[in-house]
């Protein structure tokens, strides 16, 4: 029997005797089945690629239970990390929705029926500084896209986008009564 067979063999009746104690210590941390075959599957893997074969079965066992405890660790930790940014996300969501939630309860329908609406958005638009009017028609009532307007005026893109942020905070400030009809403006 040559050595690639006598360590292939090896490693299998190593594989067979440790593989169902370890997964079930995997198991008691990680929880899910899946989860603590994968992480016993790579610590037997790296076994075989670092050929630690060699170590005496004292040795090898406890370093199965090192290797795996280790590796349910950096698994534990990369999901609490996965599940703090879901739950950053998933708040996030939600303080979206209630601002939508609220800006439509706040909606009165007949802010869109008073004659004098137009009015009001365009003395909005026009109590705007000159540039940062222009640059807001551009995108807003024109659809342009800022890369164009910046072309098109001869400015940089940074000077397009802090002047609609200055227009953004004028058109609030001045429509503070009107939150839908800001809302609309913006989107």
């Amino acid at each position: 029997m040559d050595k690639t067979t006598r360590n292939t063999t090896e490693f299998e009746n190593v594989y067979v005797s440790h593989y169902s104690r370890m997964k079930r210590f995997a198991q008691e941390y990680v929880i899910r089945e899946e989860d603590a075959e994968n992480i016993v599957q790579d610590v037997f893997l790296d076994l075989w690629e670092q050929n630690f074969l060699l170590l005496s079965h004292t040795h090898l066992f406890a370093y199965l239970f090192t290797a795996v405890k280790n590796k349910c660790i950096d698994f534990l930790r990369h999901k609490t990390v996965v599940q703090k940014t879901q739950d950053k996300l998933q708040e996030d969501y939600m303080k979206a929705l209630q601002m939508k939630f609220h800006s439509l309860e706040a909606f009165d329908e007949k802010i869109f029926s008073e004659p004098n609406i137009e009015t009001v958005i365009r003395n909005a638009i026009d109590s705007l500084p000159e540039k940062c009017r222009q640059i807001f028609v551009m995108n807003k009532i024109d659809g342009k896209k800022q890369k164009q307007i910046s072309e098109e005026l001869n400015i940089s893109i940074h000077t397009v986008e802090s002047q609609m942020a200055i227009a953004y905070k004028k058109l609030k400030e001045t429509l503070k009564d009107f939150v839908p009809l800001l809302m609309f403006l913006i989107c």
